[in-house]
């Protein structure tokens, strides 16, 4: 099906309100970016590209220009896809669509945020795309009310991405047995199947590489147990902060095949050690 797929940059108001609509169905709220925002921003450097089957917008990626004090990059806002059209990879295609479109236009790297317990964003941005990140950001967007952020805080993951397919990431070797064995957060199962934190092995930070796990199904773990959500919530936050702050970087995510996995891995490796 994804044969027919077709990505392109939208422009006209009337294209920019399709998108408004199919954001509003995706992240379930009413105020959706407003077309005059979309724009102006698509008017002064920014990108809104839209992923069409049999000319139905089924996806869209929405960004602007930011700059960081040094140089001008481009700041991805937001990626939805339809629903009913979710696994067929538009995700990653509308993101390589907006690789090779900012490079068109210039911009070094592209930046965006998301939420580290997410694992299928986790496994899109640094698994599959081959972005990296540094930086953590404490309830970035204040109390969130819609279906996805509600009653935990809005903490995100700030990753960049070179527009440049030349720029490779450092490879390191391991095992799935070497990450088990290297990850920060240990944990057990409670009686409904969740993942809980039992204990934080700090001491693994002297390695060059560690992993973190996370849930691999943090939304259905959040409506069953807010409290055990919230505490994976606290208890990743420490331990990404604290990694960061000592030199090191999410390099790459680990997603077991197994749909029934509890748990997938972020790897983070030291910056020094890669080359």
């Amino acid at each position: 099906m994804t044969e027919a797929l077709t990505i392109r940059s939208l422009t006209t108001t009337t294209e920019l309100e399709e998108v408004r609509s199919l954001e509003s169905r995706v992240w379930g709220k009413e105020e959706a970016t407003p077309v005059h925002q979309t724009l102006t921003a698509v008017k002064n450097g920014g990108l809104v590209l839209g992923a069409f089957l049999n000319e139905k917008l089924i996806g869209f990626q929405y960004s602007f220009p930011g700059f960081d004090g040094t140089c001008v990059y481009l700041c991805s806002h937001i990626l939805a896809v339809d629903p009913a059209y979710r696994s067929m990879g538009i995700g990653a295609k509308l993101k390589h669509a907006q690789r090779q479109e900012s490079k068109k236009i210039g911009y070094s790297y592209i930046s965006w945020t998301y939420d580290p317990l997410e694992s299928a964003n986790g496994y899109l941005n640094i698994g599959k795309l081959g972005a990296v990140c540094s930086t953590y950001i404490e309830n970035c967007y204040g109390d969130m009310n819609d279906p996805l952020n509600a009653d935990l805080p809005s903490d995100r993951f700030v990753v960049e991405w070179a527009s440049s397919e030349d720029t490779k990431r450092a490879q390191l070797l391991y095992t799935p047995d070497q990450i088990m064995d290297a990850s920060l957060i240990q944990w057990t199962l409670t009686n409904e199947g969740f993942p809980s934190v039992t204990d934080i092995d700090e001491k693994l930070l002297d390695h060059d590489v560690v992993s973190v796990a996370i849930p691999s199904a943090f939304q259905q773990m959040k409506e069953a147990s807010p409290s055990l959500a919230l505490d994976w919530r606290m208890r990743t936050r420490h331990v990404f902060q604290t990694c960061f702050a000592k030199g090191f970087e999410v390099t790459d995510f680990m997603k077991y095949p197994e749909s029934s996995a509890p748990v997938h891995f972020y790897i983070l490796t030291k910056k020094e050690v890669q080359k």
